[in-house]
């Protein structure tokens, strides 16, 4: 058994530590391309969401290099989330690929079946060894995000242009050259005090932006054209409304503190939603709120195509820009969404937010 997984952002460190601790071969996909969009575009439906045809070409990939079983979460609900498994797994079939896809879905009132694939991809290892490994990964998946951070809030302030895109790009190639935790796990830490000692510029004081929408578009640079690169190069300070650590506590931890924050979080968002209608357009309209309260810029929202939750939660988000006086911009994604002009939107948008909070980024 050779596992694989969808690519997405930077999920594949904590995944790749985690296997390579139950001492199981794992085959990361490469990173998303435009040959990872055409073998995807090419097989799957037309409607079909771009995270969708993009997961078909990283398994393609994967498997050219070796991989035989595909690992995913489950969903449930309106997001067409749900479907992934199955009907990625029936569309590989028809194109001659018989890779067996193991879908953890959240236990329900039996949790043995989640049990068991955990146990199967694991290798069969001691639930002891299982355990550790799971909780070293959900370190690495804190820690991850903690460097992340700091890249975003270092690119806008930067003294010498271009030296945390130079810092973020050695981590990115060092990270996939690591195995086991311990090695992953000192690695980031030495990046991250690499990271705090980048210089900045005196005088910076950078605009404040937040990403909200469907957590695949804001984690996967590719599917988001790099825009937290862009935004940083204009001058303003990325903050995500979900992150891959944020996803696990919700989903996978018994962290009690988090979990109370993040209910709060959502109450504040009562008013213009108050329930989970699929996919994260419940965070979606949170987060853009709670960006308001915390005296933000701006905001933008980014989807893909056709994404129903999405879509509800894009006809939501005008009512609390006028309500909070609070600019928002949505980016809708596919693959034929044009760089050129997805980077003029993004420099208007900055423009504005400059103009009202009256301050000029060359």
């Amino acid at each position: 058994m050779t596992i694989t997984f969808p690519h997405m952002g930077q999920v594949y460190i904590p995944v790749k530590a985690l296997f390579d601790d139950l001492g199981v071969p794992v085959v990361v996909p490469p990173p998303v391309s435009n040959k990872t969009l055409e073998i995807g575009t090419r097989i799957a439906p037309e409607m079909a969401c771009l995270p969708m045809k993009i997961n078909l070409g990283n398994y393609i990939q994967s498997m050219e290099k070796g991989a035989d079983t595909i690992v995913l979460t489950g969903s449930c609900g309106p997001c067409r989330f749900g479907y992934y498994g199955i009907v990625e797994q029936e569309i590989l079939r028809d194109q001659g690929y018989h890779a067996e896809i193991i879908i953890l879905d959240a236990p329900g009132r039996d949790p043995r079946d989640l049990l068991r694939k955990i146990r199967k991809i694991s290798g069969n290892s001691p639930w002891k060894n299982i355990i550790r490994a799971f909780i070293q990964a959900s370190k690495i998946v804190e820690q991850t995000d903690k460097l992340q951070g700091i890249f975003l809030r270092k690119r806008p302030r930067e003294l010498n242009k271009g030296q945390t895109d130079d810092l973020q790009s050695r981590f990115e190639k060092q990270i996939l050259q690591c195995r086991g935790s311990k090695e992953v796990m000192r690695l980031i830490r030495s990046f991250q005090v690499k990271a705090d000692g980048i210089p900045e510029r005196a005088d910076a004081n950078p605009l404040r932006i937040g990403l909200v929408g469907e957590i695949y578009t804001l984690i996967e640079p590719y599917v988001n054209l790099n825009i937290e690169y862009k935004l940083g190069y204009l001058g303003a300070e990325v903050h995500r409304g979900i992150t891959i650590a944020d996803w696990v506590k919700t989903h996978l931890s018994m962290d009690r503190k988090y979990k109370k924050q993040r209910k709060e979080k959502l109450k504040k968002g009562a008013n213009y939603l108050n329930l989970c209608i699929g996919g994260h357009a419940w965070e979606t309209i949170a987060s853009t709120v709670d960006y308001a309260d915390a005296g933000m810029d701006g905001v933008i929202q980014i989807l893909p195509f056709g994404c129903m939750p999405e879509i509800v939660a894009e006809s939501i988000i005008p009512s609390i820009s006028r309500n909070r006086s609070l600019p928002v911009m949505t980016l809708t994604v596919d693959e034929l969404t044009g760089e050129a002009g997805y980077l003029t939107r993004l420099e208007a948008f900055v423009d504005l937010l400059s103009q009202k909070k009256g301050t000029v980024y060359e």
